[in-house]
């Protein structure tokens, strides 16, 4: 498909916290080349969770891809996704990207879960480094029919947008077919609620006294209105603006 005809074209960096071999990260990266240059900047594995996390203390190693997208120069790293930002930023494209799109991510980002997102950090290092930055979730499920039916509608409606320093809009697909998606609801405010309420199990005594833990997460059904948990309950695409309060 040809490049967007009504957006003039941007340069585009993607990264994700799922890895260069993700589903998401693919699916974002096809979408992204209708409007502009696309260069992908991933961590080699998993980095769920890591927040806004950056390597101070050790290198960073950065290896080309062949990426499976036509026309997208790939890149692995053993970093962050917030490293691969900045080093995306900083070192690997030929100017400084107009855009940063991270994800897909295989999970939902929304409520005050958003704190420990891997791909909201991604997106707000973007900012920090001048860019627009856009995260990009979807409910773990296997069905994408509504990521892949609104993400380009969508990618088009914010991809010129301005939007005020230290914030990144926040882009949640509900995981449920098509027909029963009710739509997009904009301006979604973040919930103050969790999405999961987390216990720690004991699953093994050590030595030395020492015992060790496993997360157990426990589903929250409970939303405000207004808010980007009550959409994606609600089977609605949620976008809002998220400010920084790191």
């Amino acid at each position: 498909m040809a490049k967007n005809e009504y957006i003039m074209v941007k340069n585009i960096l993607i990264t994700n916290d799922d890895g260069i071999l993700a589903d998401g990260l693919i699916r974002l990266a096809a979408a992204a080349v209708d409007f502009g240059n696309v260069w992908v900047a991933a961590p080699d594995a998993q980095r769920s969770a890591a927040s806004h996390s950056i390597t101070l203390h050790s290198h960073i190693d950065v290896f080309p891809v062949d990426f499976p997208v036509k026309g997208v120069k790939g890149y692995k790293s053993s970093g962050t996704p917030a490293d691969c930002v900045r080093v995306g930023v900083l070192n690997l494209l030929p100017e400084k990207p107009d855009i940063v799109l991270s994800g897909i991510n295989n999970g939902y980002n929304v409520a005050s879960d958003i704190q420990y997102s891997a791909t909201a950090g991604a997106a707000f290092e973007a900012s920090f480094q001048g860019c627009m930055g856009i995260a990009f979730s979807e409910k773990d499920v296997s069905t994408h029919e509504v990521s892949d039916a609104y993400l380009s509608k969508i990618l088009a409606e914010l991809i010129d947008r301005e939007i005020p320093s230290g914030t990144i809009w926040n882009v949640n697909f509900p995981g449920c077919p098509l027909a029963e998606c009710k739509g997009v609801l904009w301006n979604r405010k973040v919930s103050d609620k969790m999405i999961f309420r987390d216990t720690y199990d004991e699953i093994e005594a050590l030595p030395h006294n020492g015992v060790r833990f496993k997360v157990h997460a426990h589903n929250n059904k409970d939303a405000e209105n207004d808010t980007d948990l009550k959409a994606v309950f609600e089977n609605y695409v949620s976008v809002g603006l998220v400010k920084n309060v790191g």
